[in-house]
């Protein structure tokens, strides 16, 4: 874990800019790509063929606005105000259910309308960036009890579980899939037993194939990922055209803005299935573009969370990277047929507002750590106490100066002259 400082006030330094650079790059990339793959779709529906360009990029200014703000502020004070975040997630998760607030679309309610022009928002969104500020701060206070099972691990499980339950009443696969993962991940570093670890996964994995063989999309999924070729225009369609679309690519790619499949043939392309598009404007190019793009992000990601100077610091990062992570993981696996599909959008790139925002509030609160971090020359160090100042109080040389040794000298022979007298 991090290096402990105790004080309140610790010397900054700049941000990870190469993580700024590439949550940068992503969206902008994200933009474009959103108009690309939802302009026929805007013009049809709504008459403007910049509806979604424009949603995007307001929650892109918006998203860009509290990532600053989050970086520029003292991530520790998070730990404080963990409970309210969590008591307000698990709310808007329950207010999703409630008939006349919560919006249903495609058979799913997962969205609460606020009203005005903005679009509704999506709660389960931003559970899971409080469900990671809560249990990093949580398992950061437990320390070696985190290894208990009944005051350590069943907690986690029953707080997870209650998240997870709302999420799944939605319904949702996907994003329970992610907070699983994700939370598991979280607990696992911070030293669970692997006993208890392995229990929860046995118990997921039993709970979610339930799911799956008693929830008819679910099993049509498993269908598509299975043997899509004996339903092409039915169960297989989707599996199918996004293979086409990433497919067709070849290299180089069609060129920007020349897709087909966007063209009503991919369902959801400016959303889940982003990828696939930009896979057949920009070809094999574009994509391992995309991809380096992330797996720099992660990277540096990793790197705040060994720099980071505390364990609730240590635990943030290490559940926003891997939130990341799986997200990307599970929706790039989908859409070239390596996992099942489950619908949750590609981070940074699919159109959608909550999923956007809530993911750079995330990328902000990581570059926060990252200013707070210790320097490579000070990571392994024992804790060090901090004065009024910014200043850091570091530990005494063990060499002594020359004006020491001088005097260290002097000393000895002073005494031995003492010695040789008597």
């Amino acid at each position: 874990m991090g290096i402990t400082a105790h004080p309140s006030r610790l010397r900054t330094s700049g941000p990870d800019y190469v993580i700024m650079i590439s949550v940068g790059v992503l969206v902008v990339m994200g933009v474009v790509a959103v108009y690309s793959s939802s302009f026929a779709l805007g013009l049809l529906e709504f008459g403007d063929a910049n509806y979604f360009l424009l949603r995007q990029v307001m929650f892109a200014i918006v998203g860009a606005v509290v990532m600053w703000v989050l970086m520029k502020s003292d991530y520790r004070q998070l730990r404080v105000i963990s409970p309210v975040l969590m008591l307000g997630a698990l709310l808007s998760l329950a207010a999703v259910l409630v008939p006349g607030i919560g919006v249903e679309s495609n058979g799913a309610t997962r969205w609460i309308r606020i009203g005005g022009p903005i679009p509704p928002l999506q709660p389960s969104e931003f559970a899971k960036l409080a469900l990671i500020i809560y249990v990093s701060a949580w398992l950061a206070g437990r320390g070696e009890n985190v290894k208990d099972l009944w005051t350590g691990f069943v907690p986690f499980v029953v707080l997870v579980g209650i998240a997870a339950g709302l999420i799944m009443l939605e319904p949702d696969l996907g994003t329970t899939m992610v907070v699983v993962l994700t939370t598991g991940t979280l607990v696992f570093v911070a030293g669970a037993s692997l006993t208890h670890l392995a229990a929860f996964g046995g118990v997921g994995g039993v709970a979610a194939s339930m799911l799956i063989l008693t929830g008819g999309y679910r099993t049509d999924r498993i269908f598509a990922f299975i043997s899509a070729e004996d339903d092409p225009s039915g169960r297989g369609f989707q599996t199918l055209q996004l293979l086409i679309a990433l497919g067709s690519g070849g290299a180089h790619g069609l060129g920007l803005g020349a897709s087909r499949q966007k063209f009503f043939y991919v369902p959801g392309a400016h959303t889940d299935g982003i990828f696939a598009i930009i896979g057949e404007e920009l070809g094999f190019i574009g994509c391992a573009v995309v991809l380096l793009l992330f797996a720099v992000l992660l990277i540096r990601g990793f790197r705040v969370v060994f720099r980071a100077r505390d364990d609730f610091g240590s635990l943030l990062a290490v559940g926003i990277v891997s939130w990341i992570g799986f997200q990307t993981l599970i929706n790039i696996g989908g859409i070239t047929r390596t996992l099942p599909l489950t619908g949750i959008p590609l981070p940074f790139l699919s159109y959608g507002g909550s999923a956007l925002l809530a993911m750079m509030a995330g990328v902000g609160i990581l570059l926060s750590v990252s200013r707070f971090g210790v320097d490579a020359k000070s990571v392994g160090q024992r804790p060090q106490a901090v004065d009024g100042s910014d200043k850091i109080v570091r530990p005494a040389r063990k060499t002594s100066s020359k004006k020491q040794r001088g005097e260290a000298r002097t000393w000895l022979e002073r005494a031995t002259d003492r010695k040789g007298a008597r």
